[in-house]
Parts: C-alpha cells; structure tokens; sequence
C-alpha cells in the first residue's frame, strides 16, 4: 500500500517543485512600485515631432533614476579610491626592467585574457607561441631570456596555482631569479 502512494504521490510533488522553481525565474524581479517604469510601446511607436519626444524621454529617464534611487538603499564605497589613483598614467618601459605580473582570478574572464595577453597584442617582438603548447615565450625586444610578462601563458603556474596577490609579491622575484632573469625587479 505504501509503495503505490509513494508511486503516485511523487510526481505532483516533483511537478510543483519544478513548476515553484520556473516561476521563480521567470516571474518578475521587483514586484510592486520598487521597478522603474518602463515607456508603453505604444509611445515609442507614435511619430510627432523628434525634440518633442526627446524631452519626453529625458524627463521619463530623470523620473525613472529617481525612482530607482529612492528604492534602491545608498551604496558606500567600502575602498573609496581617490581620483588620482584611478585617474594615474603609467609609464610600462619593455625594453628596460618592467614586467607585468598577470593576476589570474577564477571566474572572471582570466583565462581568455590571459590568452590574448600572449597571443593577440601587436609588439615590437610578439610572443612565440608553439602549436599545441599552452606557454608561449615572451621575451623583451633584442633579448632572448628576459621576459617582459609574468602569466599562467608565458611562465605557466610558477608560484601555484591561482596564487593570490600575497603570494606573487612574495614570489615572483625569487622565480623571476631562478628563470635567469635577475635584471627584472619588483617596485610595488
């Protein structure tokens, strides 16, 4: 008795379960006033006159970020960076001492980037990248040990795998060193 109720018992169960869960995606993501409205289509369709409607749709977007503003609660930035920090130019010398150290971070595009670090960038003396082979040698122009870039693509994972920023500041000198490349130092 008990096998033949669980049996026939079980299917709803999981349907509604799936059934809560599509809901939940597709339903939508702000109930009630806290979504900014949106222009009916049937005013963008209309014709009339062009300044016309962008006045119309200037004073609908003013409306709308006040709206979201006043739902949304105030952000603070928790590192608040000064504009000069973000703003700063510097100064990359490829042919001198500078290496770039490539911080890889799971799940953020970093793979890819890294690729195109090694492969895409038009220099002066391009990467030598190997068919089938993951690492590419990227030396400096005029030199053949010395390597400008410091990635999973050109010196694969010499300080571990995803090393956080503690440990390539700890180690990047000391393996730049043990690839012969003693020239190249840290400053930051």
């Amino acid at each position: 008795m008990d096998e033949r109720f669980n049996r026939w018992l079980l299917p709803p169960l999981l349907a509604l379960l799936f059934l809560l869960i599509v809901y939940q995606y597709v339903s939508p993501a702000c109930p009630g006033a806290a979504c900014p409205r949106r222009p009916p289509a049937s005013a963008a369709r209309r014709g009339g006159d062009p300044t016309e409607r962008e006045e119309e749709e200037a004073a609908g977007a003013a409306e709308e970020e006040e709206a979201a503003a006043a739902a949304l609660p105030r952000l603070v930035a928790k590192f608040p960076f000064a504009r000069g920090e973000l703003c700063r130019r510097v100064r990359f010398d490829m042919r001198g001492r500078d290496v770039i150290v490539f911080l890889h971070i799971q799940k953020t595009g970093g793979t890819t980037f890294g690729r195109h670090l090694v492969r895409n960038i038009r220099l002066e003396q391009p990467c030598y990248c190997r068919a089938g082979q993951k690492k590419c040698a990227c030396h400096r122009p005029g030199g053949d040990k010395d390597t400008w870039l410091f990635s999973r693509f050109s010196t694969g994972w010499s300080c571990g795998l995803h090393a956080d920023w503690t440990e390539l500041t700890s180690c990047v000198p000391a393996a730049m060193e043990r690839r012969g490349c003693a020239g190249n130092r840290t400053l930051r």
